[in-house]
């Protein structure tokens, strides 16, 4: 039987479930939207966007509500905004209406993205914090292969208006992950944050910790200013390690394949049915790979993963863009290249990037910086995922271009990494916190 931490772990994850599912499932829907409300380029930009406008707005505005009213209320908040979003998206008749739903879908995804790792890092044994925060990464992932499948499955259907199945069958797991939500106690470290220790120690000793006194006053004494900015000189250090995470993570271009994998292979030379296809692939290698990270995070450390799946994303990002630069030969090739590269992305970058950013900032400002971290991605994710079907399409060499620079973004990343970044495996919160010399 599961322990009490990975079960409630396991819970709060599925929020991460749901943002993949949300992420990507526009990507069997946007075509066909494009020709329902007869959309020009700008307003089909926006139609794919809107979502990840709102994402932002969560993720930067998502840790007030967890700092004030507590991790476990704001995630059924979550919940709830996913139902409402996954049932709106799928009766609604307006493109206005539809805009609205979507952007409600993103304020989820971008607050689940903030709150949910860091109650997994909050209720986490030290030993155990790696994988249990990367659970979140592995819901992730399953929400894009299951969204992908439910894509195609219902294309093979030829149900009538199936773009409204295709989105609105999220509602079912939205549902269930606000029932077992119910099931999580608040997080103790947010407890004592509010002084509320009588709630916070039958919490800690059900999670495992041994002795109670000395982790109720390490944790009472890391949270003494808990009311204080982020933005001061002794936090520039998590600050900077947190955004430009955030900021490769993006610009390796895996929001912009994930969001346009129907299109890309269409424009690779592939028909319709292979196109809706060959994302299941995509998919599944995300899966299978993100687990195998889960499993090796808290053995080899997150800097190691980091350093490999750079190395293999420069390798095949570079393969991908030699492949739109000589279709005729390339393209045969593509699919076992895209692969390659989402391997070695869920290796590392995926796996890592949420544990990471919950791990680093002190418990005085977690939510704030969690709400940074989240931020800075997704700005970036609306960046790259607004101008990049511009770029592809709008030049004979787009694709080429396109990934050439992801290529030399992962260069950039992987001197970060070696260079710069810190170790955080098997250390406590608390330790973390003095090894970046902001105790």
């Amino acid at each position: 039987m599961l322990s009490y931490p990975v079960r409630i772990a396991l819970i709060a994850a599925l929020g991460g479930f749901l943002f993949g599912f949300e992420t990507v499932v526009i990507s069997g829907a946007e075509q066909t939207l494009e020709k329902l409300w007869q959309l020009n380029k700008l307003t089909q930009g926006i139609t794919v966007a809107s979502s990840i406008f709102g994402t932002i707005l969560g993720a930067i505005f998502a840790g007030f509500p967890a700092r004030i009213y507590g991790r476990k209320k704001t995630l059924q908040v979550i919940s709830i905004f996913f139902i409402v979003a996954a049932l709106g998206c799928a009766f609604v008749t307006a493109w206005m209406g539809f805009i609205a739903f979507r952007i409600l879908g993103g304020l989820a995804v971008g607050a689940s993205s903030v709150i949910a790792p860091m109650y997994i890092s909050e209720i986490s044994p030290a030993k155990l914090r790696g994988r249990l925060a990367g659970s979140f990464q592995v819901n992730i992932v399953a929400g894009i292969m299951v969204a992908y499948l439910t894509n195609y499955l219902f294309t093979q259907l030829a149900l009538p208006d199936a773009w409204r199945w295709m989105l609105g069958v999220m509602v079912v797991p939205a549902v269930i992950f606000a029932i077992l939500l119910f099931a999580i106690p608040e997080s103790p470290r947010w407890l004592i944050l509010n002084n509320n220790e009588s709630a916070a120690i039958p919490i800690l000793m059900r999670l495992g910790e041994q002795n109670l006194d000395v982790a109720v006053i390490t944790i009472r004494e890391s949270v003494k200013e808990h009311r204080e900015s982020l933005l001061q000189a002794r936090y520039a250090k998590p600050i900077i390690y947190a955004m430009l995470l955030a900021m490769f993570n993006q610009l390796a271009g895996i929001n912009a394949i994930l969001y346009y994998a129907p299109r890309i292979f269409e424009m690779a030379g592939f028909d319709k049915t292979q196109a809706f296809s060959q994302p299941i692939y995509i998919g599944v290698a995300n899966l299978v790979f993100t687990l195998l990270a889960m499993s090796l995070i808290d053995k080899f450390g997150r800097k190691t993963l980091l350093i490999i799946g750079s190395l293999g994303m420069i390798l095949f990002l570079s393969l991908t863009a030699g492949a739109f630069r000589n279709p005729g030969s390339g393209n045969s090739h593509l699919l076992l290249y895209l692969i390659g590269f989402i391997a070695f992305f869920a290796f590392s970058q995926g796996a890592v990037i949420w544990v990471f950013i919950s791990e680093i900032f002190p418990n005085s400002v977690r939510s704030q910086g969690g709400s940074l971290g989240s931020g800075t991605h997704w700005v970036m994710a609306a960046i790259i995922t607004s101008i990049f079907p511009y770029i592809v399409e709008g030049n004979p060499n787009g694709g080429f271009y396109s990934f050439v620079f992801f290529a030399v973004m992962m260069v950039l990343q992987l001197l970060f990494i070696w260079r710069v970044m810190p170790e955080t495996k098997g250390r406590t919160l608390e330790e973390i916190q003095k090894d970046l010399g902001i105790s």
